[in-house]
């Protein structure tokens, strides 16, 4: 069962049979008022998923290009496509992180056996960390203009999203 921050905080005070303390409950409210720029980030990365995705695997296959040559683990459309799917579901899957404020989401829905999966399929799982870390490059690049969205200081958020990807990387890699 995947929790919120607040869910997750509740719950467990709840088995202690305890009240939140007030640690708990400024962490809490940073999340709240941290919520529109939580939003805003959500948004950005969201709308701009496909040149996300496609920005990384270009990125990556420019860096690693034997990937697409023939005998690649991403030659023929087929398998390109593949590899792209997967980016794009990792990114979306980090977003609900993002949201939720909570890796849950991203570990038991995205990442819990995935490494195994790639090893099964023998899809290189150290190019596919190189392709999460660039879809971490374009999305910071895109949550960090300071056009458009909520002002204030980003960068614990900003440090949140990084760690979520570097999350993703590490358990494939």
């Amino acid at each position: 069962m995947v929790l919120d921050a607040f869910t997750k905080v509740v719950a467990q005070a709840d088995t202690r049979g305890e009240y939140l303390t007030d640690s708990q409950l400024d962490a809490l409210l940073g999340l709240v008022r941290d919520g529109n720029k939580r939003i805003d980030v959500v948004n950005r990365i969201t709308s701009n998923a496909s040149s996300i995705v496609a920005s990384a695997a270009r990125d990556l296959f420019a860096e690693q290009p034997q990937l697409i040559a023939p005998g690649g683990n991403a030659y023929t459309s087929r398998r390109a496509a593949a590899c792209l799917r997967d980016l794009e579901i990792i990114l979306r899957y980090v977003t609900y992180a993002i949201f939720a404020g909570d890796a849950s989401v991203l570990e038991d829905r995205a990442l819990n056996g995935l490494r195994e999966t790639y090893l099964a399929l023998g899809t290189p799982g150290a190019s596919v960390a190189v392709g999460i870390q660039k879809l971490k490059e374009a999305s910071i690049a895109i949550a960090n203009d300071p056009n458009g969205v909520t002002r204030g200081d980003c960068s614990s958020l900003i440090a949140e999203v990084a760690a979520y990807f570097d999350r993703a990387a590490s358990a494939v890699g």
